[in-house]
């Protein structure tokens, strides 16, 4: 089955690829590569929820969030290539939890993402990562995601 399809499976409609929020390219190829941005987990084109996991919003609320970066990654991706079939594997996630001074469980929160590419991929969106704790990131988000993919 194909990723697309399987996205129609999964009751998730890909929305339009979020526009850069700054003075930077959303995606930049390099041979094989694709290298995405940091990708905020953004519903037209607003956060759902701002601030600190375990200070201002639950780890649950995160992982809802890092699943909503990771579609409107897979979005950007879509955008690019224009048909997700052109992925052979996804290699790489970052992920940016914004965290209170005792939270720990960033791979939690990370693994909502990751789950969410296996399930659209299969076995090509397993993928090497890394889960980082912050202070802050832009606009206050929760969660920020930055992907490579081979194709």
């Amino acid at each position: 089955m194909s990723a697309e399809d399987k996205l129609k499976e999964l009751g998730i409609e890909l929305p339009e690829a979020p526009p850069p929020l700054g003075s930077y390219v959303p995606v930049v190829r390099s041979g094989n590569l694709v290298f995405l941005s940091g990708i905020l987990p953004l519903v037209r084109g607003k956060l759902l929820r701002q601030g600190r996991v375990g200070e201002d919003i639950s780890a649950d609320e995160a992982a809802e969030d890092a699943r909503t970066a990771a579609v409107n990654a897979i979005s950007v991706l879509k955008a690019h290539l224009g048909s997700l079939d052109k992925v052979k594997q996804c290699i790489k996630i970052t992920g940016y939890i914004a965290s209170a001074p005792d939270f720990s469980g960033q791979p939690k929160v990370l693994n909502s993402a990751s789950d969410l590419l296996f399930e659209v991929f299969g076995e090509t969106g397993r993928h090497v990562r890394s889960a980082v704790g912050v202070n802050v990131l832009p606009m206050n988000s929760p969660v920020e995601i930055e992907f490579i993919f081979e194709v």
